[in-house]
């Protein structure tokens, strides 16, 4: 049997039940034979970046980082709020660009708004400047997502449900290769 890669998930949204967890809980359930996707479900819990804080200070910044530096790759699902990126995702990756966590890490980003354009722009280009494993060729915009994931956590659009079997499939070929060459 294959092993089962582990993959760290990030929700943009601090919503509960958004779209974004949403289609996470989906690629999980999709993919519970070939991946293990630990959903991270505290991002509105990291304190405000601040390089002064104490190491005592920010423990949950700790725990985040451990998290992503323990898996195999990350999935990052983040909605676009007013042309952005959400300021609870940006101020989590903004906590790792000293310590290097993303760095060399497979990392596929899943924009999922009604537009999307200019938020997935915007970590597109702090994902590359931090180095995120080949997150160029591990992108996906889906745009109007509301209609195309439903509460039950099931991709109900037949061309998404296919962009992201290839999106998943891509990134576990990535940490394939990114293993081998270890």
């Amino acid at each position: 049997m294959e092993e089962r890669r582990k993959i760290f998930a990030i929700s943009g949204s601090t919503r509960q039940n958004s779209t974004n967890s949403n289609l996470l809980k989906a690629i999980a359930d999709l993919y519970k034979n070939k991946i293990e996707l630990n959903i991270f479900e505290s991002l509105a819990d990291l304190p405000q970046f601040n390089p002064d804080k104490t190491d005592d200070e920010i423990k949950a910044v700790d725990h985040f980082r451990k998290q992503i530096n323990d898996a195999d790759g990350v999935i990052i699902c983040t909605p676009e709020y007013a042309h952005g990126v959400p300021g609870a995702l940006k101020n989590a990756v903004d906590w790792c660009v000293s310590t290097n966590e993303f760095s060399h890490k497979p990392t596929a980003l899943i924009t999922a708004s009604t537009d999307g354009r200019f938020g997935h722009e915007a970590l597109l280009e702090t994902l590359r400047t931090i180095e995120a494993a080949n997150v160029n060729n591990l992108q996906l915009l889906i745009q109007f997502a509301r209609t195309k994931i439903n509460i039950e956590n099931i991709i109900t659009d037949e061309i998404t449900l296919v962009a992201i079997k290839k999106l998943v499939n891509d990134l576990v070929d990535t940490i394939e290769k990114t293993t081998d060459n270890k």
